[in-house]
C-alpha cells in the first residue's frame, strides 16, 4: 500500500511529497526544496527508509514547486514530469525567483509531458492524472485510488479553496 510524506518547504510552506511503498520505489512530488537544510531533510528521509528514487513529478511550475527540480536531477538524475501546459511557468522561474528573494537554480527540461487524462506508476503504486486547470494553466493532480489519497497541488488546500491569484492563474466568470 503506498504511504505518503509530506514536507514544508521554502517561505511560501509550499508541501514536498515523497510517496512510496512496500517495494521499497518512490515518487518526489513537487521539490520545494531551497536550502541544504531542506535538501538534507528530504535525502535523509529516502535514506532512512532505503527508499529509491524513480519519478520527478509536478503538479504545476510555480516557483515554489520547482526549486528543487535541479537538486533531484543532479542527486537522483530524475527529470521532472508534467503535462506541456506548464512549460512556460518552469521557464519564467528564473525571473520569478529573484523578486520573491530566492535562489533558483533552473530546473531541466521534461523529456517526458504527461496528458490530461492517464496514469504513471512506480513500484506497486499508480497515479491517475486529474486535470485541473485554474491555479495555473495545465495543473494536475495525482490520485491515488488504491490508497484513498489525492496529492492535489494548489487547487485545494486543508479548509479552503485552492489560489487563481498567481501567473497563469485562469479565471472563470
Amino acid at each position: 500500500m503506498s504511504t505518503v510524506k509530506a514536507f514544508q518547504n521554502n517561505p511560501f510552506q509550499e508541501n514536498t511529497y515523497i510517496a512510496y511503498d512496500e517495494t521499497g520505489q518512490c515518487a518526489i512530488i513537487d521539490p520545494g526544496m531551497e536550502s541544504a537544510t531542506e535538501q538534507n531533510t528530504v535525502v535523509n528521509f529516502i535514506k532512512n527508509n532505503k527508499l529509491k528514487p524513480v519519478l520527478l513529478l509536478n503538479t504545476h511550475c510555480h516557483i515554489d514547486h520547482i526549486l528543487g527540480n535541479k537538486f533531484v536531477f543532479e542527486m537522483y538524475g530524475l527529470k521532472p514530469q508534467f503535462h506541456k501546459g506548464e512549460l512556460p511557468l518552469l521557464e519564467a522561474g528564473i525571473a520569478y525567483a529573484p523578486q520573491f528573494g530566492m535562489r533558483y537554480d533552473p530546473s531541466p527540461v521534461p523529456d517526458v509531458f504527461l496528458e490530461e487524462e492517464g496514469s504513471i506508476s512506480f513500484g506497486n503504486t499508480t497515479f491517475k492524472f486529474i486535470f485541473a486547470p485554474g491555479h495555473s494553466p495545465a495543473h494536475l493532480c495525482f490520485y491515488n485510488q488504491a490508497a484513498n489519497y489525492v496529492i492535489a497541488g494548489d487547487v485545494l488546500f486543508r479548509g479552503s479553496i485552492g489560489r487563481t491569484d498567481l501567473p497563469g492563474a485562469i479565471l472563470k466568470r
